[in-house]
């Protein structure tokens, strides 16, 4: 693979991850306008976000081992062309029914999309440098994050809720359309490995069930204890599925690591303390300060600088300290700033918790990604991105979910159990390789390929 296409792929993988970010925070500012518009009602609008994110996370994984079978390439470009036109039908739609049935679209795009964009980058950098491709990307999320409450609000009062979701339309369809037609690249290896569609309904049922069962918080005790039960259910009949399986959906070698786990764990408990934070301080911001939300915005921007000025500074960390060592600095990093938010009700106190959180949190998503896509060979890359990009689908609606159930106890008892999230997941990293190891642990493909882009 040249230079011109090693910097195509990064671009495009850069794209992907920045759409689907903005994405979902532009949808948030547009949903008041939305439900007026269509005369939606509260939970109508709630299930524009639920569809999504159901049909995201319970897919994830199928569609990396989709792309280590069909090729990257083809699965981010679907998903791409797939995510714009969804995104153009919602922009139509004339009704919420039909709204909701083209995010759950969105959806299906999205889940084709996201590890491809991990599966790329893996095939097209040399494990030794694949750290700071991965730390451009986690910082063009944090900018999308930055950027999309104040875009979707521009959009919104310019032009109405539709003019957000047409935004992604040609992003979309320009770089779908490229990775068609621009020259593929030298052949990367692709698994020959039959698909293991029983494992991936039932992964796929117990993915949905959690994170539909979370979402739906606060809700009956029958409804909890039902949707909680079938996710048991299925993730039980999943695993002795696996384990007799010929062909396993998740590849033993990559599900075995231990330091792969570890990474997983940590990226769960790390989304989840943040998310459950912004969800916390969003209240604390607005109902009990009385900030609007574009000065509420304001407030949390130190988060996004942080994280974008903290990504390429991950590499360095991990080529001195080792993924050890900085991911569990990281990590209580992120706990600390939890717990300084849990006391802060001046601008200058809320922004330095804001900043460690977006510090914490930039580094703990660069070092931990670059753990599990770089421990996976080629060929299952897409599976590794699948693992990575669930567990940030479902560690934030677990946050979530964690703030909204604790919010009666009030904001800082819920900010105190969020940062013990975070402060539990720490020993986690010792399971993570320290100084020098990464360079002498090798995946297949590296052992025969030593200082290149894996191919064939």
């Amino acid at each position: 693979m040249n230079r011109r296409q090693t910097r195509l792929t990064l671009v495009s993988s850069v794209a992907g991850a920045v759409l689907v970010a903005l994405d979902g925070t532009v949808l948030t500012v547009a949903q008041p306008s939305l439900q007026r518009a269509l005369h939606a009602s509260y939970a109508q609008v709630q299930w524009t976000s639920t569809a999504y994110l159901v049909a995201v996370a319970s897919l994830l994984v199928f569609a990396g081992r989709l792309g280590d079978r069909y090729g990257q390439r083809r699965m981010f470009a679907l998903g791409m062309l797939g995510f714009g036109a969804a995104s153009a039908g919602v922009g139509l739609a004339p009704s919420i029914g039909w709204v909701i049935g083209l995010r759950a679209a969105q959806g299906v795009f999205g889940a084709l999309l996201q590890p491809a964009t991990l599966g790329m980058l893996r095939a097209a950098f040399p494990p030794d440098r694949l750290a700071m491709p991965l730390a451009v990307r986690t910082s063009a999320i944090g900018l999308a994050a930055a950027a999309g409450p104040l875009v979707g609000g521009a959009l919104v009062n310019g032009l109405g809720w539709r003019a957000v979701f047409f935004l992604s339309v040609l992003p979309a369809v320009g770089f779908g359309v490229a990775a068609v037609v621009v020259p593929a690249p030298d052949r990367v290896p692709v698994s020959r490995t039959p698909l293991d569609l029983p494992g991936a309904l039932l992964l796929a049922v117990a993915l949905a069930c959690l994170v539909q069962t979370l979402v739906a918080l606060p809700a009956s005790g029958a409804a909890i204890a039902a949707g909680l039960g079938g996710a048991a259910l299925a993730a039980a009949a999943f695993v002795r599925h696996e384990r007799r399986a010929a062909s396993p959906l998740l590849p033993p070698d990559v599900i075995r690591s231990p330091a792969v786990g570890a990474a997983l764990a940590l990226l769960v408990a790390a989304s989840a303390s943040l998310f459950g934070t912004l969800f916390v301080e969003t209240y604390v911001l607005q109902r009990r300060l009385g900030l609007d939300p574009f000065h509420s915005a304001l407030r949390s921007l130190p988060l996004a600088v942080l994280m974008v000025l903290s990504a390429p500074v991950c590499p360095v960390l991990l080529r001195r300290a080792g993924a050890r060592r900085t991911t569990a600095l990281a990590t209580t990093l992120l706990a600390l700033g939890v717990l300084v938010l849990s006391g802060a009700t001046g601008a200058l106190a809320q922004g330095f918790g804001f900043a460690l959180l977006g510090a914490g949190f930039g580094t703990v998503m660069v070092a931990a990604t670059h753990v599990v896509v770089r421990r996976a060979g080629v060929d299952v890359a897409g599976v590794a991105g699948g693992l990575q990009q669930t567990a940030l689908n479902v560690g934030p609606v677990l946050g979530v979910a964690a703030g909204t159930a604790l919010m009666d106890a009030g904001p800082r008892t819920a900010l105190f159990v969020l940062a013990a999230v975070a402060v539990i997941a720490v020993p986690a990293a010792r399971a993570l390789p320290g100084p020098g190891v990464a360079s002498i642990t090798h995946t297949p493909d590296e052992r025969a390929h030593p200082g290149v882009p894996a191919q064939r």
